[in-house]
């Protein structure tokens, strides 16, 4: 295995000032510098393993951001809950990591406060979750739940803005949100640019999304896009299998071409983040059997990534 794998109420004017500097600080442009991924990690890729070996890891992967996992695809939040904040911080800074986002599917759309404040305090700026409404609806009557569903964020999407954080709905198989036509619906509602699109090509594939698609879909979306999962299909995750096969879903092991997506992304002069990302089976374990590997296997999709660039 070594061997193989190491590769408070405020008025409008006030609310759109803050959230417009909050913005502003949080999304830094990149027109001087030219296109760059903004590289971060995903706890869960390592499993339920310690923050104390994930964190000196994190610089490894050409990353300085982390996204950290509740159970049961990780138990990184837990154990920040355990340590608390300022031991967290601590833990971080030697580093040079920041806490970036939260990725709390299990809170809900509408059960972010507490949330919103834990990362706004540890400076981080993104959470990621699911929507919430019907699952099945098509036509119309999706364009009316989208945006039935905008009009309830309001209010969370406003104390996220004043947190200067924003909350990223992923295209989650089986919801509300996991159509393109629902993304770009979600996109038009969108109550303000608190609120963004957390894109997963490896649900979007499962409805039958090619790379070519994938890649008007990523221009079509533009600048509501605040994180990006470098993940494909391979040959699912929902199911036991060999370790290769799994990591199809890994960047530049399946057979999804990430050429036109990264020169969808250089387009349209993405700026949110970039995950390298699969899921495991069973959910809550490393991706590889140690934090070395996890790292060597995130460097390789980047460096497949990285690759495409100069295309």
């Amino acid at each position: 295995m070594d061997a193989e794998y190491t590769l408070s109420p405020m008025n409008r004017r006030q609310f759109l000032a803050t959230a417009s500097a909050a913005s502003a600080a949080a999304w830094p442009a990149f027109a001087q510098s030219g296109f760059a991924f903004r590289y971060i990690v995903g706890s869960s890729m390592y499993g339920e393993l310690p923050l104390a070996e994930i964190v000196p890891d994190v610089p490894k992967t050409g990353a300085e951001f982390l996204d950290i996992w509740p159970r049961k695809h990780g138990n990184q939040r837990e154990q920040v809950t355990e340590m608390g904040e300022d031991a967290f911080a601590a833990m971080l800074k030697p580093h040079g990591v920041k806490l970036a986002c939260s990725t709390r599917y299990d809170l809900g759309p509408f059960g972010l406060t507490d949330e919103i404040a834990f990362v706004s305090r540890l400076g981080g700026d993104l959470i990621v979750t699911g929507g919430s409404g019907p699952k099945d609806a098509k036509g119309d009557a999706l364009k009316t739940a989208v945006k039935e569903f905008c009009e309830k964020l309001k209010p969370h999407a406003e104390a996220a803005a004043a947190a200067g954080v924003r909350l990223g709905i992923e295209n989650h198989g089986n919801n509300l949100i996991d159509s393109p036509d629902s993304l770009k619906w979600l996109a038009e509602f969108r109550p303000n640019e608190a609120i963004g699109i957390a894109l997963a090509p490896y649900h979007l594939e499962a409805l039958g999304l090619d790379a070519p698609m994938l890649a008007d879909l990523i221009t079509a979306l533009g600048d509501r896009t605040v994180m990006f999962y470098a993940w494909q299909y391979g040959n699912s995750c929902m199911k036991p299998m060999p370790k290769e096969l799994e990591l199809l879903q890994m960047p530049g092991r399946g057979d999804l071409d990430f050429g036109p997506l990264v020169a969808a992304l250089k387009k349209i002069e993405y700026r949110g983040y970039t995950e390298i990302f699969m899921h495991p089976t069973p959910r809550g374990i490393p991706i590889l059997p140690t934090a070395a590997q996890v790292t060597a296997e995130i460097n390789r999709g980047r460096q497949y990534l990285e690759s495409l660039l100069a295309h």
